[in-house]
């Protein structure tokens, strides 16, 4: 048995993260992250998300999400459902062993399906959220996607780190598209990407100098999409 939150708390802070750097990389509201460090899953929205939420954080710090969820489901989960066992007689010792057996079986499979559910609704609502989608607490919409022309050229995008380090993550086309970079740009380092059209997300926009084909681009919201002859701010 082990403190969930502060353990959570340890290793985020050990690796010098800051809650708006975890809330882009696991896309988490920063402030369910921080109930997650403080154990107030009264706040959450129910067992089914904080699951998913408490997975997805454990994970993102390089922690093993399962053995969290499952130090959660023995502390908060089920208990006020528990009735005591009776014991049985001899005559039915047999079939209360089978009976036992059984029900030890289809709670491991409920558990794992339960953790399946929770990722696959949190991933779910932030790919495909909108105005007509249910919308789930503290899972972030995903930004608009510009409409671009069609461009048979490639961009080419410059991100340098000039006034510190950030987070940055860079995908093809879209915030969902595939990954290209995901992790901390060091300050003085920069990284290079050439595709018809890339999106780049930063923690810390004010501390790097984007440039779209050698031309310097604003990016005060944090994240940017570039291709086809367009350049647009999220």
């Amino acid at each position: 048995m082990f403190d969930i939150g502060s353990s959570l708390r340890e290793a985020r802070t050990r690796q010098g993260l800051l809650f708006d750097e975890m809330e882009l990389r696991t896309r988490v509201r920063a402030k369910y992250l921080r109930f997650l460090e403080e154990e107030r899953f009264d706040q959450l929205p129910g067992h089914t998300y904080t699951k998913g939420f408490l997975r997805v954080y454990a994970d993102s710090l390089g922690l093993d999400g399962e053995l969290y969820v499952d130090e959660y489901n023995s502390r908060y989960v089920g208990l006020d459902d528990e009735i005591a066992p009776r014991l049985p007689t001899r005559a039915n010792r047999g079939r209360e062993r089978r009976r036992k057996a059984t029900g030890e079986s289809r709670m491991v499979a409920l558990v794992l399906v339960a953790i399946v559910l929770a990722t696959a609704l949190v991933i779910a609502a932030w790919r495909f959220g909108g105005e007509d989608a249910p919308r789930v607490q503290g899972v972030n919409t995903t930004p608009q996607t510009p409409i671009t022309k069609a461009s048979e050229g490639k961009v080419t995008l410059l991100v340098s780190a000039t006034k510190g380090s950030t987070f940055m993550e860079v995908r093809v086309g879209s915030p969902v598209g595939t990954p290209l970079f995901s992790g901390t740009l060091e300050r003085g380092r920069s990284q290079r990407f050439t595709k018809k059209t890339l999106y780049v997300s930063v923690a810390r926009p004010t501390n790097v100098v984007v440039r779209v084909d050698g031309k310097r681009v604003p990016i005060e919201s944090g994240q940017l999409t570039v291709g086809g002859g367009t350049t647009v701010e999220g």
